[in-house]
C-alpha cells in the first residue's frame, strides 16, 4: 500500500492512519505537535503558532494555539478510532528565530510555545517521548504513522529521526 502524504499548514491539523505520513514545513517559533496511538497506528499533527488562546483577542482559529489545538487534535483522532489513554507525543520547533537585544518573554515566542505545549500535554497525561525544540533554526518534519518515526530536517543542522 502506498503511503499518503498529508500536508499540515500553519494553524492547521490533520489525522491519518497507517501507512499515512504527516508533514509540515516552516517550523520556526511554531511548534509541530505529533500525537500517536501506537496500537491503532492513528497519528495527528497540529502546527501551533501561539501558546494560549485566552491571551489573544482574535482567537477564532483554535488550531493556532497550543491549549485549544491539542484538544481539537485529540477529538479528531478519537473519532478515527484512537484511544486517548494510549497517546504519546513528539515535538519539534519552538526556535528563537530572531536575535533581540530585548530579552523579554514577549520576544521569545518559540520558548513560550514549547512551555505551553508541555504544560497542556502534562495536564492531559500525554507523555512526550521525543523532542527537537529550541535553537535558532527552522525545521521541516515528517511523521510516519506506520512505525512512529519523526523525521526532522534542518538547514545546517542535518536530518535525523526522533
Amino acid at each position: 500500500m502506498e503511503s499518503k502524504i498529508l500536508r499540515v499548514g500553519m494553524a492547521d491539523a490533520k489525522v491519518t492512519k497507517s501507512p499515512g505520513i504527516l508533514t509540515t514545513i516552516g517550523l520556526g517559533s511554531c511548534v509541530g505537535i505529533v500525537l500517536y496511538d501506537p496500537v491503532s497506528k492513528i497519528a495527528g499533527l497540529v502546527h501551533i503558532m501561539l501558546p494560549y488562546s485566552n491571551k489573544i483577542s482574535d482567537n477564532s482559529n483554535k488550531l493556532k494555539f497550543a491549549d485549544t489545538g491539542i484538544e481539537i487534535l485529540i477529538d479528531s483522532m478519537v473519532k478515527e478510532g484512537a484511544n486517548p489513554k494510549r497517546l504519546i507525543s513528539k515535538l519539534a520547533g519552538g526556535a528563537q528565530m530572531f536575535s533581540s537585544k530585548i530579552s523579554s518573554d514577549i520576544m521569545n515566542i518559540g520558548e513560550r510555545n514549547v512551555i505551553a505545549t508541555k504544560e497542556v500535554l502534562k495536564k492531559l497525561g500525554i507523555p512526550i517521548v521525543a523532542e527537537d525544540t529550541g535553537g535558532n533554526y527552522g525545521r521541516t518534519i515528517e511523521f510516519y504513522s506506520e512505525d512512529g518515526r519523526l523525521l526532522v530536517k534542518t538547514i545546517g543542522h542535518g536530518v535525523k529521526y526522533i
